[in-house]
């Protein structure tokens, strides 16, 4: 038998005697509202009409004004949506006690009540949440709910909760993939790069390379895509002779260039080149196939992204001009819509399901990082209080002090911060 909490519904205050600062803690650790409202409360009426109203007339606007941003923007909230759906089928089913679920933060606009759930839109749309009780020692719980509550749950049942919105997210981007494959084919990435312009005098053109050359190796080293052959091109030297591997007319032909050096002092061939995709038709099996087994990749190629764009030096160096790696910039929604649109364009509703497949898988990848408040940092802390309970032999529940890191959770809400308004500024100062 594990200990159950019996020590945090007798030394909290009640909800209504919280201060502010009281209530911000524990709202930053529950990742949304604690307070919750009475039946007569419940934002309804002409003025719940009104909001809702207005929110649907500003899609109406949208579709009407750009079709693939309102596309976009829909697929964005319909994920928002499934992220917490996850956490709130995954809390039921495991018994615990949902009281709220809103899409959006702020003030209600719009709410009523199921059984013991309050479900509704606030004003905000920076996200969404599913008040689930007693998520860690700081929440106070009436003491005939405290077997409902996360913190008295079994570690498989927390961890199962917390990551759902994550899964879901993955979940959503190998539907989202199976479709694009299924039905449009997957574009899968050639070896090697086309030449889409030279510099002028620049080493490769001194040295016979032509516009529509596809360059397949340097010095013998094969590789795929514009972006790795920047990579090996700058792992030389200026000065250095490196020795291209060209398919021109459909034959092969090897060219000797010295290379140059560019503003930053690394080397430079002198070619602005692009990835050579080609479309692949798959059977239904295969598509499936594919879009379980991509999954993989997109994440890591999520994992590295994340890291650097969380790196500060990368945000300050994108903010002075100094940085110009797409990889590593930081962006916004805003940033992205702007694209989707382009990639609408360009690609239709393949190109904009892949778009929102790769952002689910971002999203995914990003909210189970073990930073609090997002969910990994739940994660970890149900990770850790598992250990400290190893520790003592299993026959003993273990709660984390959440509030000794309500410093760092601030740290990181400043950095996500600093993230989000340095990424505004360069999608409105310096568009993609």
């Amino acid at each position: 038998m594990t200990k159950p909490l019996t020590d945090s519904p007798e030394t909290l205050p009640p909800p209504e005697a919280m201060s502010r600062v009281d209530k911000m803690k524990s709202e930053i650790v529950a990742g949304g509202a604690v307070t919750e409202n009475l039946d007569d409360e419940l934002a309804g009426g002409w003025r719940g009409a009104l909001a809702m109203g207005s929110i649907l007339a500003l899609f109406a606007w949208l579709a009407f004004v750009n079709f693939w941003i309102f596309v976009f923007v829909v697929g964005v909230v319909v994920s928002i949506f499934l992220h917490e759906l996850g956490h709130y089928l995954t809390a039921r089913w495991t018994g615990m006690k949902v009281t709220q679920f809103f899409l959006f933060f702020g003030p209600r606009l719009w709410s009523f009540r199921r059984g013991e759930t309050e479900y509704g839109v606030r004003a905000l749309p920076l996200g969404a949440f599913v008040r689930i009780i007693g998520m860690n020692r700081m929440d106070d719980v009436e003491p005939g709910d405290e077997a409902r509550t996360y913190r008295q749950q079994s570690f498989p049942k927390r961890l199962l909760v917390i990551s759902a919105g994550s899964l879901m997210h993955l979940l959503i981007a190998i539907v989202l993939l199976f479709g694009v494959y299924a039905l449009a084919g997957e574009e899968v990435v050639r070896d090697g790069a086309e030449v889409q312009q030279l510099s002028l005098n620049g080493p490769a053109s001194q040295s016979g390379v032509m516009v529509g050359d596809v360059v397949v190796s340097v010095d013998g080293e094969p590789f795929t895509g514009a972006r790795a052959f920047g990579e090996l091109v700058r792992s030389n030297d200026p000065q250095d002779v490196v020795t291209l591997g060209v398919i021109r007319d459909g034959e092969s032909v090897d060219v000797t260039v010295a290379l140059g050096a560019n503003a930053n002092g690394d080397a430079l061939v002198g070619i602005t080149s692009s990835t050579i995709f080609e479309t692949v038709d798959h059977s239904v099996p295969a598509a499936a196939g594919n879009a379980v087994t991509d999954i993989f990749p997109f994440s890591w190629e999520s994992t590295k992204g994340v890291v650097k764009v969380l790196n500060p030096v990368n945000i300050v160096s994108h903010l002075s001009g100094a940085n110009d790696d797409l990889a590593s910039r930081p962006t916004t929604l805003y940033g992205v819509a702007q694209i989707s649109d382009d990639v609408g364009d360009a690609s239709g509703w393949a190109g904009m399901i892949l778009l929102l497949a790769v952002l689910n898988v971002f999203v995914g990848v990003f909210n189970m990082f073990p930073l609090l408040p997002l969910d990994g940092g739940h994660a970890a802390i149900a990770a850790y209080e598992r250990v400290r309970e190893a520790i003592r032999g299993g026959t003993q529940r273990y709660f984390a002090d959440v509030e000794r890191l309500m410093p760092f959770a601030v740290g990181v809400i400043t950095v996500l911060a600093m993230l989000m308004f340095a990424g505004l500024y360069l999608d409105i100062a310096k568009p993609i």
